[in-house]
């Protein structure tokens, strides 16, 4: 199973403790980690440095990889202009660590994905009542 297929399995499972007035919308650096997303119960989808850039600026939360933070990161996937509009907008984000992407936390606990998703979650569920 593919990282993308793998985020999204995970997520599917959770997409169901969200609010019904929550709009699920995946922005993927690729079509296949939006592909996966939409599958696992996103309502739309979007695509590539445009999609990140504009919908960085208008969410509500951004929950993604910690390297979604980082210019080139997860192996180049994330853009320079990627990553300044996601750690520059006003959404609050929720990043889920991943020692692929090269950067270690301090303090996290080494969880599955599933277990990181589900805490991930519940942080999204907390910001969104802020």
């Amino acid at each position: 199973m593919g990282r993308a297929a793998a985020w999204a399995h995970s997520l599917q499972s959770c997409c169901c403790l969200l609010p019904a007035d929550c709009e699920l919308l995946a922005v993927g650096t690729n079509v296949l980690a939006t592909s996966a997303m939409l599958k696992a119960g996103a309502v739309r989808g979007a695509t590539g440095e445009n999609a990140v850039v504009y919908n960085a600026a208008r969410a509500d939360v951004i929950l993604g990889p910690i390297g979604i933070l980082m210019a080139n990161g997860i192996m180049g996937e994330v853009s320079p202009n990627m990553s300044v509009a996601i750690s520059g907008s006003e959404a609050a984000k929720v990043l889920i660590p991943a020692s692929g992407c090269g950067i270690f936390v301090a303090g996290t606990q080494d969880c599955r994905l599933d277990e990181y998703l589900q805490n991930a979650v519940a942080l999204t569920l907390r910001a969104l009542d802020a």
